[in-house]
């Protein structure tokens, strides 16, 4: 029986000293992450095998700027084709509100011939129907022009004057805005007549029997015509007795106390001669006496209806 030799142990190799710290030891072998350069060795296989990222950036946006040229190409060729379709639509609008604005100007050339021809022909039938006194039925109701001496009066608002012509009054009447009212001018007018005025016109209105002076907001109206301030009144008259007589009235003092308290500006001169237009419009009028059988069997029935 043979002798087997005998078997060495072989010594294992000692163990490493930082055999405990095997997450660092891995990290400090594999400094750069497989992952990281794996994307760097496919970027590399990318750029030698297509374009450079720069130039496909410069194609792309020359792509753009030649699709956005081609729009603004398209639109402006549009709009060349349509603009003579909108420039004949605009045209004919143009001339047809020329057409129908001669029309409207001879309409009203019509219409003031008309009138002329009325008014007119009311002064005739007036001055006819006037007899001996056809001069002053027709001074009266306004339908000739007036000239000779007079005065004149302007009123005007106040400086310091605030909007609303309707604004309130105080208890004595009068207007806290500082702005002229249809009631201050309906007064100081009807003072002219009680002065002795034989004629009278507000900012070229010539005044009849039948005028009105009302008020639309702010603004005041003389047979419905604005006016505007300031409101020059011009009357006809003895001018220095009318001024006197005037300014010494009761309506001349509601005047003086719209100027102390309330600012309204105001002055009054004696004129050599005034000049008063005629009235536009006039109204003729006829009256007839009444029969005296009509008035008796008025009476009689009175007395059986009681």
């Amino acid at each position: 029986m043979s002798q087997q030799p005998p078997v060495r142990s072989t010594a294992s190799p000692p163990p490493r000293p930082d055999a405990s710290m095997s997450l660092l030891t891995y990290v400090m072998d594999h400094s750069l992450d497989d992952g990281y350069a794996e994307a760097s060795a496919r970027r590399e296989a990318e750029g030698s095998a297509g374009l450079p990222r720069t130039l496909r950036a410069k194609l792309g946006l020359a792509a753009g700027l030649v699709l956005a040229a081609l729009v603004v190409t398209l639109g402006a060729a549009q709009a060349q084709i349509s603009a003579p379709v909108l420039a004949k639509e605009r045209q004919e609008l143009i001339d047809r509100i020329d057409k129908e604005t001669s029309a409207a100007d001879a309409l009203e050339k019509d219409v003031d011939g008309l009138s002329d021809d009325v008014a007119s022909r009311r002064r005739q039938a007036l001055q006819k129907q006037g007899g001996d006194e056809a001069g002053l039925v027709t001074l009266l109701s306004g339908s000739t022009e007036v000239r000779g001496p007079g005065v004149k009066l302007v009123v005007d608002d106040a400086k310091d004057a605030s909007q609303g012509g309707g604004g309130p009054r105080d208890s004595a009447g009068f207007s806290d805005t500082g702005r002229v009212r249809d009631r201050d001018m309906q007064r100081v007018v009807n003072g002219l007549w009680e002065s002795g005025a034989e004629a009278v016109s507000i900012n070229g209105q010539r005044l009849t029997a039948l005028s009105a002076i009302r008020a639309a907001g702010d603004a005041i109206l003389v047979d419905n015509k604005p006016l505007v301030p300031p409101y020059t009144v011009l009357a006809v008259g003895d001018g220095k007795d009318l001024s006197t007589r005037f300014q010494d009235s009761a309506d001349g003092q509601y005047l003086h106390v719209l100027q102390e308290n309330y600012g309204i500006r105001t002055g009054i001169s004696v004129e050599a001669e005034v000049r008063l237009p005629a009235a536009p419009s006039l109204t003729v009028r006829t009256a007839e006496p009444k029969a005296e059988g009509a008035d008796q069997g008025a009476a009689d029935s009175g007395k059986g209806a009681s």
